[in-house]
Parts: C-alpha cells; structure tokens; sequence
C-alpha cells in the first residue's frame, strides 16, 4: 500500500474503529491476510483439489469450452474484472463510485469557477465528445489521435474529465 493513508497504520485504525460494523472489520482482515475462503486459499489448505476460478469454470462448462487453465480464484481474482462473470458487476460498482464522485465534486464546485463538467449524467466517449464545437475549437479529434499515438496512449477511452473554457 504505497499510497499516502493506505498503509498497515491506516489498517489497524479501520480494523480498530468501533464505528465500524465487526463483520466489515472482519472481513477486510480476513482479506489482508489472503485466507479469504476462495478456491486458491481452500487449495492451500487441502480442502479443494483446484484453485481455478469456480465461478470462470461454470461460465466456461455452459459454453461448452474447455475448463484448463482457468484462473486462480483469489480475493483479487473475484474482486476484479479479471473474473468473467464478476467484471459485470465490478464494472457496476466502479462506474457508480465514479459518478458519485463525479457528481461530489461538481456539487463542491465554486459558482465563479472556469472549469464546466463536460459529462455530467452520462459518459462519453472521444468519438461522442469530439462531436460538440468546443472539442473542434481545441484541435481535431484525427490530431489528438496523433498526439496520443506519439506518446503510445490510446485514446478509446471514457473521458470524464474537466474542460477548461
């Protein structure tokens, strides 16, 4: 946790926080310490025969695709998009969180402020957004695309970002 205020002393505050639930507490703790029962941990300890994804397998089984090597089941493994059938929900959550913020800090923002939410209640894409006059002022969506390849970015991404007037 290399981040400032993600380390092991922020841990021991949220494991110690009363305020929070016990079961919240608890399972984070059994996160950090990687003995979430998933198929890896269950492996670990001679209680399942394979650490593959459970839930990859059966998504796998029902289209009728071959089950090797399938990916370890871990804490991260089910808590990213890196599972097939959790990235649907994981990619729920994140863009919930994300409008939330979004939103927090349009509400946050000063009334005399230059900056203007290009986005707000709904993503755009660079295609969707190069459509508006604004964008074209700045440069043409074909010379971002250039600029972005000559750094090696890739520009198909969502784009809710602040625009400068």
């Amino acid at each position: 946790m290399p981040r400032q205020d993600a380390g092991r002393l922020m841990l021991g505050k949220y494991v110690s926080d009363k305020k929070i639930s016990w079961k919240r507490r608890r399972r984070l703790g059994t996160a950090v310490a990687g003995n979430t029962p998933t198929a890896s941990f269950l492996t670990k300890i001679g209680k399942m025969q394979s650490a593959g994804c459970r839930l990859c397998r059966i998504a796998q089984e029902a289209r009728g695709e071959s089950t090797d090597g399938l990916a370890a089941e871990t804490h991260g493994h089910i808590n990213s998009a890196g599972c097939e059938v959790m990235a649907t929900t994981i990619a729920t959550a994140h863009h919930f969180i994300w409008r939330h913020l979004y939103d927090s800090m349009h509400a946050a923002s000063k009334p005399k402020s230059q900056l203007n939410f290009v986005t707000l209640g709904k993503e755009s894409n660079m295609s969707t957004l190069w459509r508006r006059k604004e964008f074209l002022r700045i440069c043409s969506k074909e010379e971002l695309a250039e600029k972005a390849q000559d750094i090696g970015v890739t520009i198909d991404f969502v784009c809710c970002y602040y625009w400068k007037q």
